[in-house]
């Protein structure tokens, strides 16, 4: 999961790595498992390919809060590869951390002061988190004393002030917090009404007032209340996503939500104030087939989905509801999409 897009400011991410620019990058099922294009209001010349690629399935993305950093986690020790990122693309691949991660690694987030770095995996702890500089990774810290029980899927994130870290699971509770000042602090107490099956995602709103979760059963997108801890559950969209909640995010205002998902229309986009509002039209031309993730672009003029099937990665602009979709890349990512993000503004 990534920082959302509300929070760059406060992250201090001006201009960053990417000297101001704006990159898109996608992480996916097949080599080179990670694949990035400057974005201008559309697809620019994909980037070359990393010098050392990622081991495996491209799993999840994410931009250092000053761009200055692109991370990937994915299949295959040593599951997750951390490059140097600038206008001239990757640089050489940071060191691995002395210790690894367990597993696959499913997710990966930089806190948003960018001094920590945490990716969720496949085996026991689950969920590994180490200090993070320019030096590369610190010491890994200690497990959280309450573990998640299974597999952590394809989110991990923090809250806008970092002070929580919040995790999606595969088996119930489905969702797990904790405090967070460099490690972990206590679990937070299970929301009072669960989300309805595994989950795939979750996500605060930019004020970190609200904590979303995006899941295999329907209503396929639950939300919360957040106030150190879970809060009530809001009441579910009038008119719910298709089919398996996959990806959530925001607008930097935090005034509208998509959620990537299975079926027909593969992504569904409401008013957020408080509650679920209006589900806005479908985009006149439909992704190709289920989105696993999506993402607005920081300016919020822009939406971009990691999707299944070839183009793999598609967009579209953004106003209050979805415009025209943007022609596909020259150069298309190699296989399913798995992830998609903008670099910060």
């Amino acid at each position: 999961m990534r920082i959302p897009h509300g929070l760059r400011a406060a992250a201090g991410a001006v201009g960053g790595g990417s000297g101001g620019s704006v990159d898109l990058a996608v992480a996916h099922l097949s080599s080179p498992y990670i694949t990035v294009y400057p974005w201008s209001s559309g697809f620019g010349a994909k980037y070359s390919n990393p010098a050392t690629l990622p081991t495996g399935s491209g799993n999840n993305v994410a931009f250092s809060p000053d761009n200055n950093f692109i991370a990937v986690a994915h299949a295959g020790s040593n599951y997750v590869n951390v490059y140097p990122w600038s206008t001239s693309g990757f640089g050489v691949k940071v060191s691995d951390p002395a210790t690894l991660p367990t597993g696959t690694g499913y997710g990966v987030a930089f806190s948003p002061d960018g001094a920590t770095i945490a990716v969720a995996h496949a085996s026991a702890p689950f969920v590994t988190a180490y200090p993070w500089s320019a030096s590369g990774f610190g010491t890994k810290y200690a497990d959280p004393s309450v573990l998640p029980g299974t597999i952590v899927n394809y989110a991990v994130t923090f809250s806008p002030d970092g002070t929580v870290l919040a995790l999606a699971d595969q088996d119930s509770p489905r969702v797990h917090a904790y405090a967070w000042s460099s490690g972990f602090g206590a679990k937070y107490s299970n929301p009072s009404t669960l989300p309805a099956g595994t989950a795939f995602d979750v996500a605060f709103n930019p004020s970190g007032t609200d904590i979303f979760v995006a899941h295999i059963t329907s209503p396929y997108v639950t939300a919360y209340a957040w106030s150190s801890g879970f809060g009530a559950k809001y009441s579910n969209p009038s008119t719910l996503p298709a089919g398996t909640g996959r990806g959530i995010a925001f607008t930097s205002d935090g005034a509208n939500i998509a959620v990537a998902h299975f079926n027909s229309p593969y992504v569904t986009a409401y008013p957020w104030s408080s509650g679920f509002g209006t589900k806005y039209a479908n985009p006149s031309t439909l992704p190709a087939n289920i989105c696993f993730d999506v993402a607005f672009s920081p300016d919020d003029a822009d939406i971009a989905l990691a999707v299944a099937t070839s183009p793999f990665v598609e967009a579209y602009a953004w106003s209050s509801g979805f415009g025209a979709k943007y022609s596909s890349p020259s150069t298309l990512p190699a296989n399913q999409g798995n992830s998609v993000t903008f670099s910060h503004a």
